[in-house]
C-alpha cells in the first residue's frame, strides 16, 4: 500500500481532532454487524471488523440494542420478498414459507431479535397486508387468510428451531440421529420404545422434507376452507413468473 493510501486508512480510522467523528457510516456498521451475525454480536466485534474504536460507533448507534434491532432489519432485507405474480394461493403460502425459513437460517440470531421486536412493525404491517390480499383475493376471508398464514409461519419457524436445536444437540456434528442412537444405546432395550422405532423409521424411510411438511398444512388449509386442492410448485422462484396461475379462485369467503 502507498504511503497515500496508508494515510488515509489512518485517516479512515483514527480519531481526529476533538468532537471530530471517524469517518465511517452507519450503513457501514450495519452492513458489517450483518457480515459477522445477528448471534453474539457485540459493539466490539463491530468495531474491531470496521478497524476503529467502539467510542466511534457511538457516534452512529446508540447502543448494541439499536445496532443490534439495524442489523435484523438489514437482514430480513437480504432475501428478496415473494412477488405476487397471479400464483394460487397454495403457491402463495409456500412461497412466503419459504422466505421465512430462508431469512431465519441465514441468521440463527434473528429469530430472538424478532421475538424481541427488533423487526419496526410497519415493515410487518405492510407485508401482511400484502399477503392478506392474495388470499383474499384467491377465495378466503380475511380471519382465515390470517390464520392460515400464520399456520404455514409457524411451520417454517418450527423448522428453524428444531434444526438448531439439533445442530446444538449433536455439538456441532449436524446429525442429530447419531445423538439419539447414542443415548439409545445407555439405556435399556424395553425403555424409550418409541423413539427406538422413530429412529428406525428414519433410517429406512427418511424424514419428512419441509415442502412435504407444508404439503399436509395446505391440504388442511384447503379443506377447512372449502378451496379447490392443487398441490404448490415446492421450487418456484421469481423467474417461474410464465408458469404462475393468473386469475383467481371462487371458494367461501
Amino acid at each position: 500500500m502507498s504511503a497515500t493510501g496508508r494515510q488515509g486508512r489512518a485517516a479512515a480510522t483514527t480519531p481526529g481532532k476533538a468532537g471530530r467523528p471517524p469517518r465511517i457510516s452507519r450503513a457501514m456498521i450495519v452492513e458489517a454487524a450483518h457480515e459477522l451475525g445477528l448471534e453474539g454480536l457485540t459493539l466490539k466485534a463491530v468495531a474491531d471488523h470496521l478497524d476503529v474504536s467502539i467510542a466511534a460507533l457511538y457516534h452512529h448507534v446508540s447502543g448494541k440494542d439499536d445496532l443490534l434491532r439495524l442489523a435484523a432489519e438489514r437482514s430480513t432485507r437480504a432475501v428478496p420478498l415473494p412477488v405476487d405474480r397471479g400464483q394460487s394461493w397454495a403457491q402463495w403460502l409456500l412461497d412466503w414459507a419459504n422466505y421465512n425459513r430462508e431469512v431465519f437460517t441465514a441468521q440463527p440470531g434473528l429469530l430472538g431479535q424478532y421475538l424481541q421486536g427488533a423487526i419496526q412493525p410497519e415493515a410487518v404491517v405492510r407485508n401482511l397486508d400484502a399477503i392478506l390480499a392474495v388470499l383474499v383475493r384467491e377465495g378466503f376471508s380475511v380471519p382465515a387468510a390470517n390464520a392460515a398464514y400464520e399456520l404455514v409461519t409457524s411451520v417454517a419457524l418450527g423448522t428453524v428451531l428444531s434444526a438448531a436445536w439439533e445442530h446444538k444437540t449433536a455439538r456441532g456434528e449436524g446429525d442429530i440421529s447419531a445423538a439419539f442412537a447414542q443415548v439409545l444405546e445407555q439405556t435399556p432395550k424395553r425403555q424409550l420404545t418409541y423413539v427406538r422405532r422413530l429412529v428406525k423409521s428414519r433410517r429406512s424411510e427418511g424424514r419428512p422434507s419441509f415442502e412435504q411438511r407444508i404439503e399436509t398444512v395446505l391440504r388442511g388449509i384447503a379443506a377447512e376452507n372449502d378451496l379447490p386442492w392443487e398441490p404448490a410448485a415446492h421450487g418456484f422462484s421469481p423467474d417461474d413468473a410464465a408458469s404462475a396461475r393468473p386469475g383467481t379462485r371462487p371458494g367461501r369467503r
